[in-house]
């Protein structure tokens, strides 16, 4: 069973693990190898947001990994820090040669997704912690291929808050809210495989608690 952690409003005591965990290292401190980090959970957790924080805060030499998709590049979006984006006959030549660690189609709507293995190889013999932020499928592949992986499994803490937090952020409709409440369901299934759990009240302590986590496997 996953580790399980609770993030709530920060006190007193809490400050002072976020103070923890974002206390710099020293070179001789810092792992010579990489580890391969995957964070995810259901839509609406908080995930994107934890992860910025973890990436802006946290001491460890931890880079996102950036995937590759063949959606339209949205307003604002950079090539090569949101997404690679490549066309549908790119993204398959790369998937027949084996080039992703992990790569799916998403909700059925013709969009792919992948995680660049090339990328990721290169940033872990650099000493990078490589975080992969994907899906719960594309998470449990890449634990097939890769035990050692740290995981995390994020949440809310019930359907019940998701749902809450779903209707609250206003970019789906009551239909759409739904059918990600089912997936939700589908995917808190798949929380047994993860390493660590991390219930997410609160984006800084949430992101603190999983960088004194990392520190244990330095």
């Amino acid at each position: 069973m996953p580790r399980r952690l609770h993030s709530q409003p920060i006190d007193s005591q809490h400050a002072t693990l976020v103070n923890q965990a974002t206390e710099p290292f020293s070179p001789a401190e810092l792992p010579n190898t990489g580890h391969l980090i995957i964070l995810s959970g259901p839509s609406g957790a908080g995930k994107s947001t934890v992860v910025r924080e973890l990436l802006g805060n946290c001491p460890l030499p931890i880079e996102l990994s950036v995937s590759a998709t063949t959606r339209k590049q949205r307003v604002g979006e950079v090539e090569g820090r949101d997404y690679h984006f490549v066309t549908h006959e790119q993204f398959d030549r790369m998937r027949q040669a084996g080039e992703f660690l992990e790569c799916k189609e998403v909700f059925g709507r013709g969009d792919w997704y992948g995680t660049p293995v090339a990328q990721t190889e290169q940033g872990l013999k650099t000493g990078h912690w490589m975080l992969l932020e994907i899906d719960v499928q594309g998470a449990l592949s890449v634990m097939e291929k890769r035990p050692e992986v740290v995981s995390f499994f994020v949440h809310p803490g019930s359907l019940e808050e998701l749902a809450i937090r779903l209707r609250r952020r206003g970019t789906d409709d009551e239909q759409a809210i739904q059918r990600r409440l089912e997936v939700a369901a589908e995917e808190l299934q798949a929380l047994k495989h993860y390493k660590h759990e991390v219930i997410n009240h609160q984006v800084k302590l949430t992101a603190a608690e999983i960088c004194n986590i990392l520190h244990q496997y330095c």
